[in-house]
């Protein structure tokens, strides 16, 4: 077995799974992110990379089922991120938040530990490194402490 799974995705928009040699449905890619395998999705003519598109499209089709993850409001302050001095900063903290949420399930799942004291420890946790990233984004960068005195001065 290879280390990355390549599929690819051609222009009648069918997924074939290389590995397999055989045609799969979005939500067999679906069980392959569920299950932790490591894939490429890949357009079959020009191989670029999409990936991301097609775990985007898992995504609006899981939100358009059952009870959404991401409200209306949730996706407005996600759009309003984009092209912002603090998209990176925020991929970044929620890129993360969601690694340390992922490996919290496993210390939920354990039947020594309380789980509600696991949530008290993520969510401090979180707190602790989305504090961090601000601190780091908000830092004074070389040239605003003349700033600073060119304002005093003129006042």
């Amino acid at each position: 077995m290879s280390e990355l799974r390549i599929i690819k995705k051609y222009p009648n928009r069918r997924l074939y799974d290389t590995e397999q040699s055989k045609y799969i449905t979005l939500t067999k890619v679906k069980e392959l992110v569920i299950q932790g395998c490591k894939f490429k999705v890949v357009d079959s003519n020009s191989a670029e990379d999409l990936t991301r598109a097609i775990l985007l499209q898992i995504i609006m089709e899981e939100e358009s089922h059952g009870k959404p993850i991401f409200s209306e409001n949730s996706l407005a302050h996600l759009i309003r991120f984009y092209g912002g001095n603090a998209q990176n900063v925020f991929g970044q903290y929620l890129e993360e938040s969601l690694s340390a949420f992922s490996g919290q399930q496993d210390v939920f799942s354990s039947a020594t530990q309380v789980p509600i004291n696991n949530i008290a420890e993520m969510a401090q946790q979180n707190l602790k490194m989305w504090s961090n990233m601000q601190t780091a984004f908000f830092k004074p960068g070389p040239n605003d402490d003349n700033d600073k005195e060119e304002d005093d001065h003129n006042k």
